[in-house]
């Protein structure tokens, strides 16, 4: 369950000051405005869960059955939908707007989205493989895998094994980081470190499920709330 979620677009990478003067390295990401477009109940369809709606599109580049679920929430043509499950969404109401302002500096947070596509790529590129000498013969095949499977039995390579293929282009969520500063006014937050996806890229903020240990304090984050614990 969660108790803070937005959809957002990433920005782009910069760096600010701390208060000692440290340069701190940030993502900055537009966070929302985002808004209520359902409310799933467990009576209605099975679980309770929220569905938020973010960023303005025109309604031709929508399907008809997209612009009717939309019309009837009343926020406008949105691009991008997702559900969430919060740990409480009785405040929440269809047409509610969601912002920013969700979150706060010290938080911390899991950042979802679609990793930078790098095409086609050998398995040095793709997993980091040794290559071979290149000297004794060894050529021509310096870069490439080798030889992976067992003897004559099964006579074959099991799943999961490197390879050459496609090389990014798949959903990647970066847990556990800071936020640094959160400005409601522009719907921005600079979260510190690199997020998944090239500028513009979409992605999924949410409050961390990582165990956040602060001043010899052990507090665990659990997608369960009767597992929360803390101890010295």
């Amino acid at each position: 369950m969660l108790k803070q979620a937005i959809i957002g677009k990433k920005v782009g990478m910069t760096q600010i000051f701390g208060e000692k003067g440290e340069v701190i390295p940030v993502t900055v990401i537009e966070a929302g405005p985002c808004y209520v477009v359902q409310k799933k109940t467990v009576e209605n369809d099975g679980y309770a869960a929220v569905q938020l709606g973010f960023e303005t599109v025109k309604e031709k580049k929508l399907s008809k059955p997209e612009i009717g679920h939309l019309k009837k929430a009343g926020v406008g043509m949105l691009k991008v939908l997702k559900e969430f499950r919060y740990d409480d969404d009785s405040a929440m109401n269809v047409g509610d707007a969601v912002t920013a302002s969700v979150f706060k500096a010290g938080d911390r947070i899991d950042v979802t989205g679609i990793s930078k596509g790098k095409g086609y790529a050998g398995v040095i590129k793709r997993y980091g493989a040794q290559r071979t000498p290149t000297t004794h013969g060894g050529g021509p095949v310096h870069r490439h895998a080798g030889s992976m499977g067992a003897c004559s039995s099964p006579s074959r390579i099991f799943k999961g094994k490197i390879g050459a293929g496609h090389m990014g282009a798949e959903q990647v969520t970066v847990m556990n980081l800071n936020v640094v500063k959160v400005d409601p006014e522009l719907n921005m937050i600079a979260v510190r470190g690199a997020i998944p996806g090239p500028k513009g890229g979409i992605v999924y903020v949410k409050n961390t499920v990582k165990t956040i240990r602060e001043k010899n304090t052990v507090v665990t984050v659990s997608t369960n709330p009767q597992k929360k614990s803390a101890r010295g």
